[in-house]
């Protein structure tokens, strides 16, 4: 995790003393469970969530005892007999490290996963917000980054709300996928646990218990986490391209805001650069890179190893953790981004109306032309603009045998802007309801 790449509210997650913490939780809802079924005594289970929750973990302690014991699990456990006194010798009865290591991991990515959800929506607020106040501001659609036909910076707005309404849902999936808890033993048998006790502790940490665990949880499960957390990254990274291509200077349709006192360039004073949604294009490849590592953590051998550690120990809290704050730093870029309409207007009629041509394509058609014929006249007309800046219009009313079949009053009305944005209201219905 990078600081500046960093919201403490998901690091917080990720802290030491919040594992240890939610290690203890598991183990003692796992005690008390034991102690409603027999295996243990009540009062033990009683000591040890007393004497457990009001023990402050020393995170040096426990590192000087894994120095010795190089066993992460086996640390915490000698730790919290420390605290707990002679009933510790009740503690993980039955149970192997998986068990603690996987519910814990589980429990963290719902948490993240919450956060996420919270940033989603605060970027989906900011995008119906200016989706609307854009509705029917106009611009020039692109294709291969050339002029295309008008839409409004709404519907790229809406079509943004939509990709990140997909991206929710998916995300919900993931994490009711990831929500799993196991405490089966070695090799998840149950042999030396009953399965009531993971039943417990599932319902009491919020999770569902894994139908089947073979001492660790499914790694298929992380590996569509991590897969989602990429689509939702490779979707900001698109939005934030969007906003970087409006903002060059030969565009500048639209631009990230420019405080007071920012600096855009250590050698030219006149620079305002796209410097937050380029960060985000960043973040972005970087959140990709951990869906890869996830991937290869499902191929474990036999009922368990642990290649997939290492690996999740890194990117369990990266990902998460720069995902939160690329989703932050996207909503506060939509939300205070500066939109010029006077300019989209003027790059809207740089090119003398060509916008126009398949209108005037498909009224030749209609007239009995054939399309090889209808195509080879407009292009003609179309080509006079892009060589010499003619008025498109005024070129095909030139042009006998445009005009032939479709007459010039007719042709005037093809240049009507409205008919390019009449649907606008039919697709804000369909992104954003009635």
């Amino acid at each position: 995790m990078i600081p500046r790449y960093s919201r403490p509210e998901m690091t917080a997650i990720w802290a030491p003393e919040s594992r240890f913490r939610i290690w203890f939780e598991i183990e003692a809802h796992a005690a008390r469970a034991m102690a409603n079924l027999g295996t243990i005594p009540k009062e033990a289970a009683d000591i040890i969530w007393e004497k457990g929750s009001a023990a402050k973990f020393d995170i040096g302690r426990i590192d000087a005892i894994e120095a010795e014991t190089k066993h992460d699990v086996i640390a915490f456990l000698t730790h919290l007999a420390e605290h707990v006194g002679p009933e510790a010798r009740f503690v993980h009865q039955g149970m192997t490290s998986s068990d603690i290591l996987d519910t814990c991991f589980n429990v963290q990515l719902t948490k993240a996963s919450d956060i996420l959800l919270a940033g989603i929506d605060r970027l989906l607020a900011a995008l119906k917000t200016r989706a609307n106040e854009h509705k029917h501001t106009l611009t020039i659609g692109r294709s291969h980054g050339i002029h295309a036909e008008p839409t409004t910076f709404g519907v790229k707005l809406a079509q943004a709300y939509a990709e990140f309404s997909r991206n929710r849902a998916r995300l919900v999936a993931a994490r009711e996928d990831i929500a799993t808890c196991a405490l089966s033993g070695a090799v998840g048998t149950f042999a030396n646990i009953d399965p009531a006790v993971e039943e417990y502790v599932a319902a009491e940490m919020g999770l569902t218990p894994e139908p089947v665990s073979t001492q660790v949880i499914p790694r298929d499960r992380h590996a569509m986490f991590f897969a989602t957390l990429a689509v939702v990254a490779s979707s900001i990274e698109r939005l934030a391209t969007e906003v970087r291509h409006l903002q060059r200077t030969e565009v500048l349709e639209a631009e990230e805001y420019f405080s007071p006192g920012q600096k855009g360039s250590s050698a030219m004073p006149h620079k305002r650069n796209p410097v937050l949604t380029e960060n985000l294009t960043g973040l972005a490849r970087m959140v990709r890179s951990y869906a890869l590592p996830a991937m290869e953590n499902v191929a474990l051998w036999h009922e368990r190893d642990i290649s997939h550690s290492s690996v999740e120990r890194m990117i369990g809290p990266d990902a998460t953790v720069t995902l939160d704050f690329a989703l932050h730093r996207m909503a506060g870029v939509i939300e205070k981004l500066l939109v010029y309409p006077e300019r989209m207007q003027a790059n809207l009629d740089r090119l003398g109306g060509l916008h126009n041509s398949q209108r005037v394509l498909l009224a030749l058609t209609q007239a009995g032309v054939s399309r090889e014929d209808a195509y080879t006249r407009v292009q003609r007309n179309a080509m006079k603009t892009w060589e010499t800046g003619a008025d498109f219009l005024e070129s095909l009313k030139a042009d006998a045998e445009v005009t032939s079949a479709v007459p010039v009053t007719e042709l005037e009305q093809m240049f009507d802007m409205a008919y390019h944005t009449a649907q606008v209201d039919t697709i804000f219905k369909r992104v954003f309801g009635d």
